[in-house]
C-alpha cells in the first residue's frame, strides 16, 4: 500500500513540477505568470481535443503545448509589452478561458449521451531499473512524463545557475537596468520565459486529460495551477526547491485519492479533497522568509 501510495505521489506530482518550474524561470525574470490556471485548462482541453479525434497522445501534447504556448504569448503581450498589472491581467484571462474551453468543448462535440474518453498514457517499465525492490515500482514504472521530470529539475537547476543564460534571467527579475544597459532586450527576456513557461503549462494540463484522467471536463484542473504557483514561492524560485515542494504536494493528493477511494473511513470525501490546498494555506503561513526577485511583479520601463 505505501508503495502504491508513492508511486502514485510521483505521478500525481509530475504537472505541479512542470508548472512550478516553468513558474521559477518566468518570476525569475520578474514576471508572475498569474494566467497559470486558464493555461493549465487550456492544455488539458487541446490536448484531450487532439488525442481524441487524430487517436495520438503524442499530438495531444504537442498541441496541449501550443495552446499553451497561444495563451502564454496573449498574457505576455499584455504584461510585458503593454506593461499591464500581471494580477489583474491573469485574473481576466483565466477567466476567460474557463469560457472558451467550454464553449469550444460544445462547438466540437456537442452535447455527447455518455463522457469522451481516451486511453491514457501508458506506464513504462524501465528495464533493469524496475525490478529494484520498492525503489523500482516508485521511480521507474511510470509514464513518459513523469520520467521527464528526472531531467527537467537538474537541468533547470544547471541552466539557472550555471549558465549565462541563467544569469541573464536571474540579473532581469533583479536589477533589468543592469541587463538593459549591457545590451540585452528586458521585454525580450521576459517575453520568452514567459512563452516558455506557457509550454510547460500547457503540457502540464495535458496530463490530467491524457495522462491521468483520459477526459476533459471545464473543472479538471480545479486549482491545481493555484498550487503549482504557491510552490515557486514556497520552494524560494529554485528547481530543487520546487521539486521537493511538488513531492509533498503530489503526496497529499495521492493520499486524498487513496481515501476517497477508502469506503472505509469515517471523515467526508469533502475534507481529503481539500486537502491539498489545506496544505498549500498552511505551508505560506508558516513560511517566514522568502527570497523573493526585487523586481516581481514590476513592469520594466525603460527611461529615455
Amino acid at each position: 500500500m505505501i508503495v502504491n501510495l508513492l508511486s502514485r505521489a510521483m505521478m500525481m506530482s509530475t504537472p505541479l513540477l512542470f508548472g512550478s518550474l516553468s513558474e521559477v524561470f518566468s518570476e525569475r525574470t520578474g514576471v508572475m505568470v498569474t494566467a497559470i490556471e486558464g493555461i493549465f485548462l487550456m492544455g488539458a482541453w487541446a490536448g484531450f481535443t487532439a488525442a481524441y479525434i487524430t487517436g495520438s497522445l503524442a499530438l495531444g501534447i504537442l498541441f496541449a503545448a501550443l495552446a499553451g504556448l497561444s495563451v502564454a504569448i496573449l498574457y505576455a503581450f499584455i504584461v510585458v509589452t503593454l506593461k499591464q498589472h500581471q494580477i489583474v491581467t491573469g485574473t481576466a484571462i483565466n477567466i476567460l478561458i474557463i469560457g472558451l474551453c467550454s464553449f469550444l468543448q460544445r462547438v466540437v462535440f456537442g452535447v455527447p449521451l455518455s463522457p469522451l474518453t481516451v486511453e491514457p498514457l501508458k506506464k513504462i517499465a524501465l528495464p533493469l531499473l524496475s525490478k529494484i525492490p520498492l525503489i523500482g515500482t516508485i521511480f521507474f514504472n511510470q509514464n513518459i512524463l513523469t520520467y521527464s521530470i528526472y531531467i527537467l529539475v537538474p537541468l533547470g537547476f544547471f541552466i539557472l545557475y550555471k549558465t549565462s543564460l541563467g544569469l541573464v534571467i536571474r540579473s532581469t527579475g533583479e536589477n533589468p537596468e543592469a541587463v538593459d544597459v549591457s545590451g540585452i532586450s528586458v521585454s525580450k527576456v521576459r517575453f520568452m520565459t514567459v512563452a516558455a513557461s506557457g509550454i510547460m503549462c500547457g503540457i502540464a494540463g495535458a496530463f490530467y486529460s491524457i495522462g491521468y484522467l483520459g477526459m476533459f471536463t471545464t473543472n479538471i484542473i480545479g486549482g491545481r495551477g493555484w498550487i503549482a504557483f504557491a510552490i515557486c514561492f514556497l520552494g524560494n524560485w529554485n528547481p530543487i526547491g520546487a521539486f521537493i515542494g511538488t513531492l509533498i504536494f503530489g503526496l497529499a493528493e495521492a493520499f486524498a485519492i487513496l481515501m476517497q477511494s477508502n469506503s472505509a473511513t469515517m471523515l467526508p470525501n469533502e475534507l481529503f479533497i481539500a486537502l491539498p490546498y489545506i496544505l498549500t494555506i498552511i505551508l505560506t503561513i508558516s513560511r517566514k522568509s522568502f527570497n523573493v526577485p526585487s523586481k516581481l511583479g514590476t513592469a520594466y520601463i525603460k527611461e529615455n
